[in-house]
């Protein structure tokens, strides 16, 4: 009963004050970038801060989600996303779906401080166990999740938060209209506005208002569709969310997202056992690239899947800073600019910052894992 109080406790005060405790999620978040290599263990304390920020952020988005559905009078400055939409809707529909994209969350969160810990806390076999234990689990999850969606699946599994978190945080009705002054008035004042002291003696007249300006004949019809082209409605838009991205229909395009889902498995496990050549990068290359040819071209109006096809094939330039490609290529590359800029203003703060991301990436597989 005591958990249940200070749980609804803690609910109540989140909500009474959404837009602080938002500000400083952001800030932590933004602090975690400039902690490694600012003193011992730094590392694991700000991958520790981040998890634990990251965990935080989606209980408060699962809480400020329900507010908002159950809000009658909440409506959202922007249209919803065609990836909240579509992931909200299969939370929705099954709870399956729900805590599996959850979990495979929390573990996202949380396995780069896991691999931390296992540095400090166990041997080097029995780290890159943890890891391949990890990734496992991962491409169990996400098995399950293909087929339960029968669907590409796509990156987060979750909806993100996409409110202003001031929408929700309305002020009390008894509340005073002029003690907030970001608040107009219900009704305009009948008195014309007193003029500022420090405007009395001035003899230049202030430029009209853009708003009370009336519009410019010469405006071009390309204004107007540039206006109008962002508020047109897209097929997308009116689709029904599960219909965002069609099920699989041949074997081939199951294959293609069954091999990109295992590909960072098997890499993983070969560089148990080689980490020093170049086989366990070539080969989870080759099943990009492979997975890549197989997979369906998605129409024009399938914008959703498009824009996870996309991201993916964005996601590759991370192989740069794996394996034997970062050790012989990129890394040098950095170290070169980081060594260039040590005595440049502002240019050093970069290469500063490079110099003390490097050994991270050389010690730990999670910084830049598939």
């Amino acid at each position: 009963m005591k958990a249940a109080a200070a749980l609804a406790q803690y609910e109540s005060f989140l909500i009474t004050n959404v837009s602080t405790i938002s500000t400083l999620e952001s800030s932590l978040r933004s602090l975690t970038w400039f902690l490694p290599g600012r003193f011992k263990d730094a590392e694991l304390v700000s991958e520790a801060l981040s998890a634990s920020l990251n965990a935080m952020s989606l209980y408060h988005d699962t809480l400020l989600a329900r507010v908002a559905a159950a809000d009658p009078k909440y409506r959202p400055l922007i249209p919803t996303s065609l990836h909240t939409r579509f992931t909200r809707a299969w939370a929705d529909r099954s709870a399956q779906y729900k805590w599996l994209a959850r979990a495979l969350e929390l573990i996202r969160f949380t396995e780069l401080m896991l691999e931390m810990i296992l540095r400090r806390k166990a041997s080097e076999k029995n780290r890159w166990r943890g890891v391949v234990f990890l990734e496992a689990i991962k491409a169990i999850l996400r098995i399950l999740l293909l087929r339960m969606t029968r669907r590409p699946i796509v990156s987060p599994p979750i909806p993100e938060r996409e409110f202003d978190p001031e929408s929700l945080s309305a002020p009390p009705a008894s509340a005073s209209v002029s003690s907030s002054p970001t608040l107009a008035p219900s009704s305009p004042s009948s008195s014309r506005p007193v003029t500022p002291e420090h405007l009395k003696n001035n003899q230049v007249p202030l430029p009209p208002h853009p708003l009370l300006t009336p519009p410019s004949v010469s405006r071009s019809r390309n204004d107007v569709e540039d206006f109008l082209l962002p508020k047109a409605l897209t097929s997308s838009a009116v689709k029904l969310p599960l219909a965002l991205v069609r099920p699989f229909s041949s074997p081939t395009e199951w294959l293609a997202e069954i091999m990109y889902i295992l590909r960072p498995l098997v890499y993983v496990s070969m560089m148990v056992n080689d980490r020093r050549s170049s086989r366990p990068l070539v080969t989870a290359l080759m099943m990009e690239l492979l997975s890549r040819n197989l997979r369906r071209a998605p129409p024009a109006s399938a914008a959703l899947e498009r824009e996870e096809y996309a991201r993916r094939d964005r996601d590759m330039l991370w192989y740069l800073f794996r394996g034997t490609l970062w050790q012989s290529y990129t890394r040098p590359k950095l170290e070169s600019f980081a060594e260039a800029t040590a005595h440049r203003p502002l240019l050093g703060l970069v290469g500063s910052f490079v110099r003390d991301w490097v050994p991270l990436i050389d010690e730990y597989y999670y910084y830049t894992a598939p």
